[in-house]
């Protein structure tokens, strides 16, 4: 593998001209990138949540979402060293399936997710910098802030990988900070004797639950926090070695996992249950009931800030660089495979994606109702499932493809365990308590459709070609 960058062709008004990202990613950045993209907004929130389903035993989900991404992950880490462009799950759909209408839709699902994700952490930043500062403004002023806000992070994105890449090297240390800070006080007030370690070993349901299905639902809200691991493959032609994935990625979320159960584990030791799980700020609970000397009243704020700061950054760096990709595998049109002359950036990914982030941010704020507004780190988690299990099944029929490289491969029973216990995470037993989820992944579907028929119809009448692939490795 060559460390130039990749290069694709892409028609302009003067003829061709090759369009290349710019190999930046070395083994210290690519681990820091997954570490950050994975440490995000869902440990400081759903710590709590997670605690109050199951009682005190919270860090046995945590293990069991650990899991399941982990035997994901080595899917992954099969097709980005088997197939070392840019497109990720969508690339890999296509390659399994050949049908246009399933990678498209696969596609817009790893899409949406980035960007609904992206969305709701600048209005927790805007949220956060309001209380930080101690500011008495509007909700509309808290939107416009958030939208501030996404325009610097696209700043940075147009900038050039290598300045966003750093730049989430400065926020993921901070986030880490934070989180340590979080676990050394937890064990110091075990040490003190002010924290109640017996708390860790009780099993308690809520709404007279079974066991089955507290476990499960709790697992899957656990893994809305260990999802950003697969981001890191939208970003392989900017890595300089492709080969250092699977290493790295194991590296990172082992890493993120035992922070992770850490975190679990002190928060019900600190803090009786009850109160840990009517929470918005469990953490911020965890450190006053631990060190009340600590001023975290006043950082905690700014904490969070540089927490969802590095969650946006990282799902808007992995949206334009999807949209790319796609652009390059030609499911999309080719205008988003454009990059900056100079730094090389997939410009017009990025602003598209910007202003879908805007208009989600808007009708957050003015239209939808708060308790929709809360379910939309669940609909996350609830696509990401099902596009996981997706790329299960994708990597065992590819096995009937042979690379002409030396590349990574999973047991072969992973994958099929990844299969089961994805589709599993995705049924309605595991969100009895939030089945308007549902609603919210069927509109996003149903807006897959819609702009697939768009693309369709754009294709027959401008082109005249069919939308459909009729060789997978036309892709490549």
């Amino acid at each position: 593998m060559s460390d130039k960058g990749s290069t694709t062709t892409v028609e302009s008004g003067e003829g061709r001209q090759p369009e290349t990202l710019k190999r930046v990613m070395g083994p210290k950045l690519l681990l820091l990138f997954i570490v950050g993209d994975i440490l995000g907004t869902g440990v400081y929130a759903l710590t709590g949540q997670v605690a109050g389903q199951v009682g005190g035993a919270g860090w046995a989900p945590v293990i069991l979402a650990f899991a399941i991404a982990l035997i994901t992950a080595f899917s992954y880490m099969e097709l980005v060293t088997k197939y070392p462009e840019a497109a990720g799950a969508a690339l890999y759909t296509h390659k399994a399936f050949g049908i246009h209408f399933v990678t498209f839709l696969v596609a817009f699902a790893v899409l949406s997710s980035g960007i609904t994700s992206a969305s709701t952490a600048s209005n927790v930043f805007a949220a956060n910098m309001v209380a930080g500062f101690g500011w008495d403004i509007s909700g509309t002023g808290v939107m416009w802030i958030a939208l501030g806000f996404l325009t610097l992070v696209a700043a940075i994105n147009l900038r050039g990988v290598g300045e966003s890449v750093w730049f989430n090297v400065f926020l993921t240390l901070i986030e880490l900070t934070g989180l340590l800070l979080v676990i050394v006080v937890g064990f110091f007030a075990l040490g003190s004797g002010s924290a109640d370690f017996s708390r860790v070993m009780i099993f308690e349901t809520a709404d007279d639950k079974s066991v089955f299905l507290a476990i499960t639902g709790a697992t899957a809200l656990a893994f809305f926090s260990m999802v950003g691991f697969e981001d890191s493959v939208n970003m392989v032609e900017e890595t300089k070695d492709p080969r250092i994935f699977p290493k790295i990625m194991l590296s990172g979320l082992s890493i993120t996992g035992v922070i992770y159960v850490l975190v679990s584990i002190v928060a019900v030791a600190a803090v009786p249950i009850g109160q840990l799980s009517e929470s918005e700020t469990p953490l911020l609970d965890v450190v006053r009931a631990g060190a009340p000397g600590i001023p975290i009243d006043a950082i905690f704020p700014f904490m969070t800030m540089f927490a969802v700061a590095n969650s946006a950054l990282i799902n808007m760096l992995m949206a334009s660089r999807l949209l790319y990709g796609m652009a390059k595998q030609n499911v999309l049109p080719p205008v988003f495979a454009k990059v900056l002359a100079g730094r090389r950036s997939p410009w017009v990914s990025i602003i598209f994606t910007t202003l879908i982030a805007y208009a989600l941010i808007i009708s957050v704020t003015t239209i939808l109702p708060e308790s929709v507004t809360a379910s939309l780190g669940g609909t996350t988690s609830l696509l990401l499932l099902a596009v996981f299990a997706v790329v299960n099944v994708a990597v065992l029929i590819l096995r009937k493809q042979k690379a002409a490289h030396e590349h990574f491969k999973a047991p072969t029973f992973l994958p099929w365990i990844g299969v089961f216990s994805c589709a599993f995470l995705v049924g309605p037993w595991a969100r009895l308590d939030d089945l308007i989820q549902y609603q919210i992944a069927v509109a996003l579907v149903g807006i897959g459709v819609v702009l697939w028929v768009i693309t369709w119809l754009w294709n027959r009448s401008t082109k005249g070609t069919s939308t459909r692939f009729r060789n997978p490795e036309e892709l490549t």
